[in-house]
């Protein structure tokens, strides 16, 4: 491998590469039977072994990475390989400086002992890697460096943990790893400026790790990283038919050729017109060897791809699951490590991109998919010798709910099923059968059995309902949003993270169904921001607008302290991002501000949501965002006649889609809300994909359009292109390093609304990027979006304006 290819990644100096290394034969210490056998050049795609049958609906499509350069025999050689970076160890012990005393921890990783887990935690008002026992309160910090950490991976043999890292608080991640004694700490991959990298799954023997890797790609429309010849013959269609509906087609990249896979009965394949990509960057996922002791082995490659993750590997390391696509495509690969073909491909479903795993005899592929369903389920893919696909079935479903997390246990035996019911979890823990067994182990909570597909004990979360023919008789979980789940040692004994709507996310043990608050997560009584002289969290309520086309919305209300029932408020209409998120009843320190200053809130799902199904996720797309700028009006509306807000002091905000939501709303209905605030928001769809990272652009065009094709729609979408209409002052706020909606989309709706003479301000925080991680940036934001809607809703001159409105 070339030097200079290395130092594209890592920034160090080119190195000798191991002699081992070579093409990717086998490293030292692992036979030909190993755990992950490196992949070698096999054989044309679609043939078979001699005596082996072609299988129907498993044509094998070779994916290759491109063709290295002329003059170099190395098949990896295109492809600058991660190189583990030795760092200076900074861990420290737990009685750090100036600890917050109301904290949140999150995303656990438990050790194989099940009795130690890793975490994310901001008690130094950073989000930091921490460790502590399940059932002590002694907790080390691991990496003491201020760069946020957004991902944790504790490895099968407990000799590693990895984590992802985001420099300066921007969108460029990079992964490292480090022992559980705060030693070893070393870079994996995204070192050098400009690149990315991401976590993967662990080997079965936690010997090396998967990442992958964003680096420069080849420019143009050849997709260079497939193989020739693959396309579908006949003239490309849309991706968008006219009525935006699409669905259940494979993913495609912007202007290229579709990737074509063997594909199932129920899948359908969509093209593109030909054209330039908006992707100029490549998404490749290696193994790496933390040790240093083997090279990195290439995995998969796309050129221009908007996601890559290798989710899982089989017990034996023949096979490797991964998620690829961009938002409202996903798709779940089964790639064969030796030839590295693709031998199956079924659609995943959006959000938790840990999407499933291998049963221990690879006959099997557990997978969370909405193929051919409104709602998330849990899947059982058969699977042939040589990975082909041979069919599925549904194997755990509930009728009006999506499977939002799926976990399974070590010896994928059984599995941990986090179920999002309106908006809180239900948590069930599983068996999972073997490969063609008739019947289901199934169990609940307190002893009761019934012979349903999916049927398993079941713990609700606060405020969760029961199943009318399987009554809940565990302890309820204590939070009403399950975030991340971790298998423990044991099955019954998973780690959870929770968050809920009055107490700070935390970290809990669950021995044998009975939850268990870790001592160093936050207290109940260190739940209320602010100290003890606060006023206690709001628990919200639900709300059910119905749209002026008949569409039923929802969403949570919030009531500020001490106001009442039938009182007219000032309000807050506060629209989440995504737009495929959802609103959930979790504490946030914004809300809790604001409600402290006699706000009212409330957080709509407008169309296009998730958490409601597949229809309404997809209600949204095109030109069917202008229904989601109606349905803000239509939110207002609806709490205006419930008696809830006071018609003359409403405002909006919101953050990323949702700020461009805000934007929207106040020049669409610009005699409805007193003002706005807009947080990292889009203000022109056109400036947006010219200027946000290419993988964003190919997801987001699925949901606005394409920005060549469908300019005018753009156009006409933008909020900048009815700025005229805009009557109200507007605060924007932005981080620094948001690359994946640039600070010039704040500054030109600011710039432009200060020409028209209106009252505007730029907020724009410093060593943040799309999502604010520092304490500090947090308190500053919040309190100034607070301090803004209180002088322009309570304020005189509010009042006095409400007053001539009646």
């Amino acid at each position: 491998m070339a030097a200079d290819a290395r130092r594209a990644l890592t920034g160090r100096s080119g190195r000798p590469r191991p002699a081992h290394a070579g093409d990717g034969g086998t490293p030292p210490g692992r036979g030909t039977d190993g755990a992950w056998p490196a992949p070698h050049t096999g054989p044309a795609a679609g043939s078979a072994p001699a005596g082996e049958a072609a299988v129907p609906h498993a044509r094998e499509t070779a994916w290759s990475p491109p063709a290295a350069p002329s003059g170099d025999t190395d098949e990896t050689a295109a492809r600058p390989a991660p190189e583990s970076v030795v760092l200076a160890d900074t861990a420290a012990q737990h009685d750090v400086r100036r600890p917050l005393i109301a904290h949140g921890c999150w995303y656990p990783s438990v050790d194989p002992s099940g009795r130690h887990v890793a975490v994310i935690c901001d008690r130094t008002g950073v989000p930091q890697l921490w460790t502590g026992p399940v059932d002590g309160d002694e907790v080390r910090l691991l990496d003491a460096e201020p760069d946020p950490v957004t991902e944790v991976s504790w490895s099968p043999d407990g000799r590693w943990i990895a984590y992802t890292t985001a420099p300066g608080g921007g969108e460029l991640t990079r992964v490292l790893c480090v022992r559980p004694d705060g030693t070893g700490r070393r870079l994996l991959a995204g070192g050098e400026p400009g690149t990315s990298a991401h976590l993967g799954c662990w080997t079965h023997d936690g010997s090396a790790l998967a990442v992958t890797v964003r680096e420069p790609g080849p420019v143009g429309p050849d997709r260079a990283g497939l193989a020739a010849g693959t396309a579908p013959a006949g003239p490309p269609v849309p991706v968008h038919p006219g009525d935006w509906a699409h669905r259940d087609g494979h993913a495609v990249l912007l202007g290229g050729a579709p990737l074509t896979v063997p594909v199932g009965p129920q899948s359908e394949r969509a093209g593109v017109h030909p054209g330039r990509p908006l992707g100029t960057r490549t998404l490749t996922a290696y193994l790496v060897d933390p040790d240093g002791a083997s090279a990195p082995v290439l995995l998969v490659s796309e050129p221009g791809a908007a996601s890559l993750r290798v989710c899982a590997l089989s017990r034996s390391g023949r096979f490797a699951l991964v998620r690829r696509g961009p938002r409202g495509g996903r798709e779940a690969l089964i790639v064969r490590r030796t030839d590295r073909a693709v031998t199956c491909a079924v659609r995943a479903a959006d959000g938790d991109p840990w999407i499933g795993g291998f049963s221990p005899d690879e006959r099997t592929l557990w997978l969370r998919s909405d193929s051919g369903r409104e709602f998330a389920a849990l899947l059982a893919v058969s699977l042939g010798p040589r990975g082909q696909w041979r069919g599925q079935r549904v194997a755990a479903a509930r009728d009006d709910c999506d499977l939002e997390l799926l976990v399974l246990h070590h010896d994928a035996r059984s599995a941990l099923l986090a179920w999002n019911v309106r908006g809180v979890s239900d948590l069930e823990v599983t068996a999972l059968p073997p490969a063609g067994s008739a019947e289901r182990a199934t169990y609940r909570a307190g002893g009761a059995t019934t012979q349903a597909a999916g049927g398993a004990r079941s713990l609700a979360t606060e405020g969760a309902t029961a199943e009318p023919d399987a009554p809940l008789t565990g302890p309820a979980l204590p939070h009403e949003v399950i975030t991340r789940m971790a298998p423990g040692s044991d099955p019954d004994s998973p780690v959870l993270a929770l968050s809920g709507s009055r107490r700070r996310p935390g970290v809990w043990w669950l021995p044998h169904g009975l939850p268990l608050r870790t001592p160093w997560s936050s207290s109940d009584e260190d739940a209320i921001p602010g100290g003890p002289g606060g006023h206690p969290p709001v628990r919200p309520f639900p709300l059910r607008p119905v749209a002026r086309d008949g569409l039923r919305l929802g969403g949570w209300y919030y009531r500020a302290p001490g106001r009442s029932a039938h009182e007219p408020a000032p309000c807050v209409l506060h629209l989440h991002g995504g737009p495929e998120e959802q609103e959930r009843p979790v504490l946030q320190t914004l809300y809790h501000e604001l409600l402290g200053r006699g706000l009212d809130i409330f957080a709509p799902d407008v169309r296009g949501s998730s958490g409601y199904g597949r229809s309404f996720v997809d209600a949204d797309l095109g030109t069917g965002r202008f229904a989601a700028i109606e349905d803000v009006a239509d939110c207002a509306a609806h709490v205006i006649l419930a008696g809830l807000a006071d018609p003359g002091r409403l405002a909006v905000m919101g953050r990323s889609y949702g700020g461009y939501l805000t934007m929207a709303s106040l020049v669409w209905h610009p005699e409805l809300f007193r003002t706005g605030v807009a947080v990292c928001g889009m203000s022109d769809l056109l400036t947006f994909f010219a200027g946000t990272e290419p993988w964003i652009a190919e997801s987001a065009v699925h949901k606005y359009g394409h920005p060549e094709r469908d300019r005018d729609l753009l156009r006409a979408l933008s909020p900048m292109s009815r700025i005229d209409e805009l009557r109200v002052p507007v605060l924007a706020v932005h981080g620094e390093h948001d690359t994946n909606v640039p600070v010039g989309e704040s500054q030109q709706f600011v710039r432009a609304a200060r020409e028209r003479g209106l009252e505007a301000e730029l907020l724009l925080l410093r060593q943040e990027g799309h999502d604010f991680r520092r304490a500090d940036n947090r308190r500053l934001f919040r309190r100034t979006a607070a301090d803004w809607m209180q002088r322009h809703l309570l304020g005189q001159e509010a009042i006095h304006w409400a007053e001539q409105r009646r």
